[in-house]
């Protein structure tokens, strides 16, 4: 932890002046950083509005810092959380294999409310996605690494220029790709489809704390799964399901329902990975689950300082994270089943899902749970509240209508736009604190933090709209000038990118990648189709200048 980082934590802990941020004070002195990474806050435990939030504040503020040190190995926590998740993702397997399916499914062996869940969750499945998926499914490309391509190379045109990877469940795919105009500039360059085994795990940093397991998947079979996640996506929001929209309506709810007690927010632990292979296969109308079934990766390989050379893991679970219909899927498995439990129970009132963040009324809270916990799936006792006056879902926590979302530091400062971000951060504390006794100690934080903002930069002021790009403050200080009628605001914002040259591919690959839709950067060049693409995380600095705002 860097001394600057130290100095503002101490700082912020001071100004907040509360039992727990006197607390935090003094284990980040004393460098006992697995105690304070084990702090937690209960809303129940409060009162006010912000003295919960002074408290959560300060548990916090340095919870995802990836500055933080850290004493326990957690590559290897996270894969022994993975091997658990699937332990229990069999244990659901071999249940829902003794419930068998279709016409067994009267059985008398069976309860009767659980044939009655299944069956409604069923009939939920069949309003949203239909009896099978479309018979034009448009392949497209994510962002991220693939079995056949890895950091940096995983462009739109890389991953064209490299041998295509797939499963050998995914062969109906294999005869469809070979009609699009990736498969014919393949053939051109040589690079032939390669059948591998199934995708390979890996971890990304969840907070201080954890990380979070998640796969490359073959490249074929990554498209196809994102095509299947469009074609789910676009299916819910023919039934009014907007997933794009989704989460501006969640805080909402969540507000509300903070303040009536109406409806709870549940969040379900590693829901994802607990996804067990035969529930998709309950649940789904057969044509859909062939076509994910084959889509998806029946293996993961895993090496870790446990596995030597590594060895390949027959997945209980239906979808890792990095698949591309990972998280439409859970969304309609999780809505089913919370729909069947209200139905169930004879509760009417709004249920919203979007991925394993869940709202559902109150009055049928029990039995959701019930439901969730047979088929498989953990609420996270930390994120899920059916009293009291606190909700949380989406990124949005609400204390009795009070919004009380902390501020969380994540990387470590060392440029100005880094700066910039906490300035930010430490304006939105003091806004939800406003008129409460810690404002001027706050505020002399914030101004002890824009001392690392060299002056220049420091005159880049507007509004939250614009984001880091300006330092949040009022409309008064903001950097202005006025050109035909239109006000532009002094910002600091990216100036150059990583480029990665366009020319350097085949002409097939340059033509391929346009068809799929690659946005070229820079002007045009005599020599091949363009200037460059900017690859994902591509902004190199940053220059003060001028965008328009009204």
């Amino acid at each position: 932890m860097t001394p600057e980082v130290l100095d503002l934590a101490h700082s912020l802990m001071a100004a907040l002046n509360c039992p727990l941020s006197l607390s935090v004070s003094k284990l980040i002195e004393n460098e006992h950083w697995d105690t304070l990474k084990g702090l937690s806050v209960d809303p129940s435990d409060y009162c006010d509005a912000h003295d919960y939030f002074k408290a959560v504040q300060a548990v916090d503020f340095l919870r995802k810092y990836e500055g933080l040190p850290v004493t326990e190995d957690l590559e290897q926590a996270a894969f022994e959380k993975w091997l658990a998740n699937e332990h229990a993702c069999k244990k659901t397997n071999l249940m829902i294999q003794e419930l068998a399916f279709d016409d067994r499914l009267t059985s008398d062996l069976i309860p009767a409310h659980v044939r009655e869940v299944i069956s409604l969750a069923r009939k939920e499945v069949l309003r949203i996605l239909g009896w099978r998926p479309p018979s034009d499914l448009k392949i497209a490309f994510g962002p991220g690494a693939t079995m056949s391509d890895i950091y940096p190379y995983f462009t739109v045109p890389d991953k064209m220029s490299s041998h295509p990877t797939f499963t050998r469940e995914a062969w109906p795919y294999r005869d469809d790709w070979s009609s699009t105009r990736w498969a014919k500039a393949s053939e051109v360059c040589g690079k032939y489809p390669r059948e591998i085994r199934g995708n390979k795990y890996f971890t990304v940093a969840k907070d201080s704390r954890s990380r979070r397991s998640c796969a490359k998947e073959p490249s074929l079979n990554s498209v196809y799964q994102l095509a299947l996640g469009r074609a789910m996506r676009r299916r819910l929001r023919d039934v009014g399901i907007d997933l794009d929209s989704l989460p501006d309506e969640h805080k909402l709810m969540a507000r509300v329902a903070s303040v009536g007690g109406r409806a709870v927010t549940i969040d379900l632990s590693s829901a994802s990975d607990t996804v067990a292979r035969l529930l998709v296969k309950l649940l789904l109308p057969p044509l859909w689950f062939t076509y994910l079934d084959s889509a998806r990766s029946p293996l993961t390989f895993v090496k870790t300082k446990t596995e030597g050379k590594g060895r390949w893991y027959h997945l209980e679970k239906f979808s890792s994270m990095g698949n591309g219909f990972t998280f439409e899927l859970e969304t309609i498995i999780f809505r089913a089943l919370c729909v069947a439990s209200c139905d169930l129970v004879g509760v009417r009132g709004e249920v919203s899902v979007f991925g394993d963040d869940i709202i559902v009324p109150t009055d049928a809270s029990s039995c959701v749970l019930a439901v969730l916990r047979f088929f498989g799936f953990t609420p996270n006792p930390k994120k899920t509240y059916v009293s009291g006056v606190f909700r949380e879902s989406c990124g949005g926590d609400f204390f009795n209508g009070t919004g009380v979302r902390p501020y969380q530091m994540k990387e470590e400062p060392y440029e100005p736009q880094h700066w910039i971000s906490i300035a930010n951060g430490i304006r939105r504390v003091i806004d939800t604190l406003r008129g409460d006794a810690c404002e001027p100690g706050l505020l002399r934080v914030w101004f002890q933090v824009l001392d690392k903002v060299p002056s220049q930069i420091r005159r880049c002021r507007g509004p939250s709209d614009l984001g880091d790009i300006v330092i949040h403050d009022d409309p008064l200080r903001w950097t202005c000038r006025w050109r035909s009628s239109i006000r532009y605001l002094q910002v600091y914002r990216p100036c150059k990118y990583q480029k990665v040259w366009f020319y350097r591919f085949a002409p097939e690959i340059q033509y391929a990648a346009l068809l799929y839709g690659v946005t070229l950067s820079g002007p045009f060049q005599k020599k091949g189709w363009g200037d460059h693409i900017v690859p994902r995380d591509g902004v190199i600095s940053y220059k003060v200048g001028w965008t328009p705002f009204s």
